[in-house]
């Protein structure tokens, strides 16, 4: 389904890649993505109070039902972590990955939920743990969007900025649409777990594509978008709103 979706806007920008690269910030888009790298610059801390309930948070936003006996515990292996301890995986994508997750898990309940449990559709024979590979489009996309340089020195990177400048919860919105685009093409080339860098790949390219056509303003204008299942009040992605998804004292309303 994924494929079908890939359309030609991209091939136009590219041949003006250059110009694009060169291009300068303006100063919403300059001071988003300053505060922006400052999430992707903060490591987790399983010594941080916040961070603790954020944890804690994302496992009761998963589970409901279910009590959580303790922040480590084998418990979290049912929701993919590689052991007991969560913050052991947390190395590659920092605390903007939990933020991530749990972003998903409040904004995008029904996919969430669908995804976790691998749910909804025939399933592979091998599947991806879900906690780790959430973990892993954190990073991607990280490195995808060149947001560890102090200025985006790619295309899609220049592409994501004027998206982020419309809305703040760009990246945690463009996550949702990855964690998506990625289990659909997990499907669709039957992968095994020996095949995760494959799929990723491919999920990356599909994001480039989109990412770069000219239609693209917001991230809801993404062909991709429309895999998720939203069950929520569609809402106004304004400062006040933004920072329901979060622990308040993880993000001030005053800071978005």
């Amino acid at each position: 389904m994924v494929k079908t979706m890939l359309l030609c806007g991209c091939a136009h920008q590219k041949a003006h890649e250059e110009k694009h690269i060169d291009m300068d910030l303006t100063p919403i888009q300059e001071e988003r993505l300053q505060r922006l790298q400052k999430r992707v610059e903060t490591v987790f801390d399983s010594s941080q109070l916040d961070h603790q309930e954020t944890l804690r948070s994302l496992w009761y936003a998963a589970f409901p039902e279910s009590d959580l006996s303790g922040l480590v515990s084998d418990q979290w292996k049912i929701m993919g972590w590689q052991g007991n301890d969560p913050s052991t995986d947390f190395r590659g994508g920092g605390f903007i990955s939990l933020e991530n997750l749990l972003f998903f898990a409040r904004k995008f309940p029904r996919t969430f939920q669908q995804l976790l449990h691998k749910e909804g559709s025939t399933r592979s024979t091998w599947e991806y743990p879900f906690a780790v590979a959430g973990v892993n489009i954190t990073f991607m996309l990280i490195q995808m969007l060149d947001l560890r340089a102090g200025k985006p020195r790619s295309l899609t990177g220049y592409c994501f900025l004027k998206v982020l400048a419309e809305e703040y919860a760009a990246f945690d919105l463009l996550y949702c649409v990855a964690f998506k685009v990625m289990d659909t093409l997990w499907l669709a080339m039957h992968a095994s777990y020996m095949e995760f860098n494959a799929v990723m790949k491919a999920t990356r390219a599909q994001l480039e594509q989109e990412l770069a056509m000219d239609s693209i303003g917001r991230i809801e204008d993404m062909p991709s978008y429309s895999l998720l299942q939203e069950d929520l009040i569609k809402r106004d992605w304004q400062k006040d709103s933004f920072s329901e998804y979060f622990m308040p004292s993880e993000f001030p309303t005053s800071q978005y």
